[in-house]
């Protein structure tokens, strides 16, 4: 594997810390800006509304430069946002600051998938993926933690400024890890990336990804109080539970990355019907400690860990390009947004096991649409060759 995909995981990590730093410090962070929680919530939001809207046309704008190249770019204004952030005086200036790194992260993201793609042999790419969306799951496991311990001791500001030191690590890293490689064969230019939006299979697939995600989150995004007003957990019992949670993301998402390659639609029916059994028996046992925390790892294990496996479908209903690849975190974000809101309605509607029997709704939904391909009769793959660096600045296979 590509030394410089271990390298992309930490800029992923340094992006997820900082966006999950709000959720906990919203306390300190409504006293700090004269601001509600419902209104440091709103920058949560914002987040995500930011990378699903925006950072599709920032990858567009950068597509003319070099992977390394768009990378240091997308650094440079992740770090002018976080600081922003670290620095605001007012509730405002945050949420422009929230807005701009939410744009750049999405971004990043985009064009960190399409260089693990240029970066790893054919038959390893989603294994790549996984390695560089660990920075994704131990952002969940360690990095929220982190910025919560930061901000209860020094202040949210130094959580902000400890996402800003963790950025410029990996910019380091990244400028002296990543090798300088031009854009991969045949794409690159907006005519061609845009032109695989042609494709009906591409938006065929892209719906299984919201639903995926969409069905995970809505059990994620309430896990806190479904765990203490229904399962009875006290409140310093949940933070070791949602690490326990955090842990099986990371086993689940390697698990995943090894099948991905040779058996993408395979995996996320599995996955979907796995995960389909845990949000309802979640939802049916939720008073119960045992089974609930069973079900709550098991939605772990299955959820979002089906990163690598959506990427590699996508990319083959597609391309490996940055565009492609942000747009498809786009709609991974929207099942984020979907998930949250609506989990949201189904609490005010049938209580707290309401966003778990969404959830249980929506992975079936997501079943439905990979059964076509997984009914279909399989056809052989041809994958493009990926770009290889010059020799000098060839990454070493470990």
């Amino acid at each position: 594997m590509p030394r410089a995909v271990y390298v992309l995981a930490l800029g992923i990590f340094a992006m997820v810390t900082s966006e999950f730093a709000v959720a906990g410090l919203m306390p300190q962070m409504a006293d700090g800006l004269n601001a509600t929680i419902p209104q440091i919530g709103y920058l949560i939001t914002a987040f995500a509304v930011a990378m699903a809207a925006g950072g599709p046309f920032l990858t567009v704008a950068l597509m003319k430069f070099p992977p390394r190249t768009a990378l240091s770019v997308l650094f440079a204004v992740f770090l002018a946002g976080n600081v922003l952030a670290a620095t605001a005086t007012g509730y405002g200036l945050m949420m422009t600051a929230r807005i701009i790194t939410g744009i750049a992260s999405q971004a990043f993201f985009g064009v960190s998938l399409s260089l693990c793609a240029q970066l790893a042999r054919p038959e390893v790419r989603g294994r790549a993926v996984a390695v560089a969306l660990n920075g994704l799951m131990l952002g969940t496991l360690l990095g929220l933690p982190l910025s919560t311990l930061v901000g209860e001791r020094f202040g949210w500001r130094a959580a902000f400024w400890t996402v800003t030191l963790i950025t410029v690590i990996a910019a380091l890293a990244t400028l002296f890890g990543v090798p300088r490689i031009e854009r991969a064969e045949g794409v690159g230019s907006f005519r061609e990336e845009a032109g695989v939006f042609k494709k009906p299979k591409l938006w065929l697939v892209l719906p299984t990804s919201t639903l995926i995600i969409g069905a995970t989150f809505s059990a994620f995004s309430y896990l806190n109080p479904i765990l203490t007003e229904v399962t009875g957990f006290s409140t310093g019992t949940v933070p070791v539970l949602l690490i326990a949670y955090g842990a099986a993301t990371v086993i689940g998402n390697n698990i995943v990355g090894r099948l991905a390659d040779r058996h993408s639609v395979q995996v996320l029916a599995v996955g979907l019907v796995l995960n389909l059994v845990f949000l309802t028996g979640f939802a049916v046992l939720a008073d119960l400690p045992a089974p609930a925390v069973v079900c709550m790892l098991g939605i772990g294990l299955v959820g979002v860990t089906m990163n690598p496996a959506m990427a590699i479908r996508v990319q083959r209903a597609g391309n490996a390009g940055p565009l492609v690849n942000t747009v498809h975190t786009s709609f991974i974000t929207l099942g984020v947004i979907l998930g949250s809101s609506l989990g949201a309605v189904a609490i005010d509607t049938w209580g707290l096991r309401g966003p778990l029997w969404l959830g249980a709704v929506m992975a079936l939904a997501g079943l439905a649409t990979v059964l076509p391909d997984l009914l279909r009769r399989p056809v052989p793959v041809t994958v493009p060759a990926p770009v290889r660096p010059a020799p000098q600045a060839a990454p070493v296979d470990c």
